[in-house]
């Protein structure tokens, strides 16, 4: 199993370590894809580097296509190859995740259109403007769009993205 964590400057540094830690423990290979290969800064300082830069063709490579939030999103909706690869994974079957405001990729990736969203607060009206239709709880799934509303909600990410991957 591959997983694709989407990495920019000014990530949330909670949603990318998590997840990171958590697929390799599943067993997965697991690449930060960045729109550079170059080293990324979080929203705290943290520093990683992207291993593979983003390529909308290899798209389908990965299982499952992670988006963390922070300020990173704001930065990866800005670029059309990150716009690419998310719509052609998500439109392949692919699992897509996104965390706090993550589904602002989703939005500009034009995959949100009615779908239950959860999202964090600040970007409900674009959820909402976008077509998204905003759930109660702090998770989402629709399809093979999982989405949750902040780095608590990251536990039953897994669990849904675990199911629909039948790793259980």
């Amino acid at each position: 199993m591959r997983a694709a964590i989407l990495v920019e400057d000014y990530f949330d540094e909670r949603e990318l370590i998590y997840p990171l830690y958590r697929l390799k423990e599943l067993g997965f290979e697991v690449d930060l894809v960045g729109p550079e290969l170059r080293e990324y800064h979080g929203k705290q300082g943290f520093k990683v580097k992207a291993n593979v830069q983003v390529d909308p063709s290899k798209a389908t490579y990965y299982d499952l296509i992670w988006i963390p939030g922070g300020y990173a999103p704001d930065r990866l909706r800005r670029n059309k190859g990150v716009l690419e690869f998310v719509k052609k994974a998500y439109e392949s079957g692919k699992v897509v995740a996104a965390v706090c405001h993550a589904p602002w990729v989703l939005i500009s990736a034009g995959v949100i259109k009615g779908k239950k969203v959860a999202a964090f607060h600040a970007i409900h009206d674009d959820v909402r403007n976008a077509g998204g239709v905003l759930v109660e709880g702090n998770v989402a799934v629709d399809g093979n769009l999982v989405t949750g509303t902040d780095p608590e909600a990251m536990p039953e990410m897994f669990k849904s993205i675990r199911k629909l991957l039948k790793l259980d």
